[in-house]
């Protein structure tokens, strides 16, 4: 491929990618600000399984890898199951 048509696929590509990784950024700081006021709640909960299905998402995509978001995950369950009720 001309090195012209590869750099304006990869520049589609990169934008596509950064509205994916914007989106499950944000869900997993809405997590993260919650596990910090330290109150488990409905909104704490539903914030997190939006935040486990952003990252899932991303992976569909392939946005990013695997085991990253599993990774993540995993620590953010862990932190959410620290919490007192």
């Amino acid at each position: 491929m001309p090195a012209a048509k590869t750099l304006r696929a990869q520049n589609r590509k990169a934008d596509r990618n950064r509205s994916t990784r914007s989106f499950t950024r944000n869900r997993v700081r809405a997590v993260t600000e919650a596990i910090e006021d330290g109150s488990k709640s409905d909104e704490s909960d539903t914030s997190l399984k939006d935040a486990v299905s952003a990252l899932d998402r991303a992976v569909s995509k392939g946005v990013m890898h695997r085991n990253t978001a599993a990774r993540k995950k995993s620590r953010l369950t862990k932190q959410y199951n620290k919490l007192s009720s």
